[in-house]
């Protein structure tokens, strides 16, 4: 008689530096788009929650903001986050970009890892974008950095090795329960999806500081008789100057901006959508605390852009 396979459950974080593929590689492993990604760095700004089911196990990634050393009180109150999500899970994947080479960012990393009792996957990411013979001396380094429970070179983007990966995560959960229903991808409220939707496509319209001083959130968002979704999004920046980039020559930009988030949010909510953008300039915003608290940019913040 064959006997049955456990089903495995439990929290799986997600760290690494700014660009290592945090967002990428969530998106992949849980097959649905639940965190937002561009070339900035630091995009992540959330502890976001990507629910993946099968029938053997669930696993809850938590993706994490990018570790960097902050600048503002926003950049601390998103390393605090985590902190705190590194204490409550069962395994931590560090990511790692084989491009980069290993610096102080590296070492902190490590060092917020030593004295943690939890397993650690190093996780090798953007393999496809180097030879193979390039991976062997980048696994041996970091085995002599820290006792990694496993090391799995992978690509976030192609997919490769993905399924290895899942795998390994798999054998390293508890036996479990479901914590979240087997449909569910996200545990990410509606309206903080929305807003970072927002910010994603002013991240890839926009350059120099811009990005790094943007925030959105959505006071109204209601579904309609006709079955549109009515969102009215507020894009905060710290000056006047980056208030006029962002609605640009005539309201060009803006409007570019909202084309394209629409279209993102159509497709993830299945829905006609109605989006009415503006633009709003709060002076240093990044070091306001009551700011900060009404936003919940705790929750719907969490990283910043150095």
């Amino acid at each position: 008689m064959t006997e049955k396979t456990p089903f495995r459950s439990g929290f799986v974080a997600l760290l690494g530096r700014p660009n290592a593929g945090k967002s990428t590689l969530i998106n992949r492993l849980v097959g649905e788009k639940v965190a937002i990604c561009s070339d900035k760095p630091q995009t992540t700004r959330n502890s976001i929650r990507g629910i993946y089911t099968d029938d053997r196990m669930q696993a809850v990634f938590i993706d994490t903001p990018g570790v960097h050393k902050p600048k503002f009180k926003l950049g601390e109150r998103m390393m605090e986050a985590v902190r705190e999500s590194l204490s409550g899970c069962d395994l931590i994947l560090y990511l790692n970009d084989v491009t980069d080479e290993f610096g102080p960012g590296e070492e902190y990393i490590l060092s917020m890892l030593s004295g943690l009792h939890t397993p650690v996957f190093l996780v090798l990411n953007k393999a496809d974008a180097v030879e193979k013979t390039a991976l062997l001396p980048k696994i041996a380094f970091f085995a002599e950095k820290y006792d990694f429970d496993q090391i799995v070179p992978c690509s976030a983007l192609t997919g490769e090795n993905t399924d290895a990966l899942m795998a390994a995560v798999y054998a390293a959960l508890p036996e479990g329960p479901l914590y979240y229903p087997a449909d569910m991808i996200s545990d990410f409220p509606e309206n903080m999806l929305v807003a970072e939707l927002v910010r994603e496509q002013v991240l890839l319209a926009t350059t120099d500081e811009v990005p790094h001083a943007v925030a959105v959130t959505v006071p109204a968002m209601e579904e309609r008789d006709n079955g549109t979704l009515y969102i009215e999004a507020t894009i905060y920046v710290e000056r006047d100057s980056q208030k006029g980039i962002i609605i640009g020559k005539k309201g060009a930009m803006l409007k570019k901006i909202g084309a394209a988030a629409r279209r993102e949010i159509e497709s993830i909510f299945g829905c006609k959508v109605w989006l009415e953008l503006q633009v709003r300039a709060k002076k240093d915003w990044r070091n306001n605390q009551g700011l900060l608290d009404s936003w919940d940019l705790t929750a719907n913040a969490l990283d910043e852009m150095d």
